[in-house]
């Protein structure tokens, strides 16, 4: 029974991380005005948009944000969260405020931690491809997405040499937040769901 159990619990950690990802990714490229005729971003639009469309009758735009993508990113994590702890026979008094505060605080840490993987992959992808594919019809939808963070990088440390290395650069930053924060955060969150959890 446990290798089974196992089993689902992989099945539903990556299915559901996956799509959460695709909404995720498909609110940021909105976000950074990202070209959409490219067949990648036609992807995770046919991908989500069977939940996107009808929520967004309900859930209004903030700013000219995709208020409902990031909304059914979050709230996809949050149920994935809760049911693999349930799967790992964990019982949450949720009458208690600390279990719907730690479920709160895992579950945006979760988003956080991939919409970080989303950027890490988008550099590395984008480092890669700007030695041996320039002019691949991705790379706008990439600098899109890095530029914001790359352009600051790129001021204060100019190319050397020909080379850029503020990929490399970010990518360490990304890592050390991976490492520091996110993980404390996380720590913080399972904190508050053992107070709340009887196992």
């Amino acid at each position: 029974m446990q290798p089974l159990l196992s089993a689902i619990r992989f099945l539903i950690e990556n299915i559901a991380g996956f799509f959460a990802l695709a909404l995720l990714c498909r609110f940021y490229l909105q976000v950074a005005r990202a070209p959409f005729q490219h067949p990648f971003p036609q992807f995770l639009l046919a991908l989500t948009n069977w939940c996107v469309v009808p929520v967004r009758r309900f859930v209004r735009s903030i700013a000219g944000y995709d208020t409902a993508t990031i909304l059914l990113g979050w709230l996809t994590i949050l149920i994935r969260d809760m049911v693999l702890l349930s799967l790992q026979g964990v019982s949450l008094n949720m009458g208690m405020a600390s279990a719907w505060f730690g479920l709160l605080l895992l579950s945006l840490t979760h988003v956080v931690q991939l919409s970080i993987y989303l950027l890490f992959g988008a550099v590395l992808v984008q480092a890669i491809m700007s030695f041996v594919a320039p002019y691949n019809p991705l790379m706008p939808i990439l600098d899109r997405l890095t530029h914001p963070l790359l352009k600051p990088l790129q001021k204060l440390l100019p190319p050397i040499g020909g080379i850029d290395l503020t990929p490399m650069i970010l990518i360490l930053v990304l890592q050390l937040i991976l490492m520091v924060p996110v993980v404390y955060a996380e720590n913080g969150a399972f904190a508050l769901l053992r107070s709340a959890a009887s196992i």
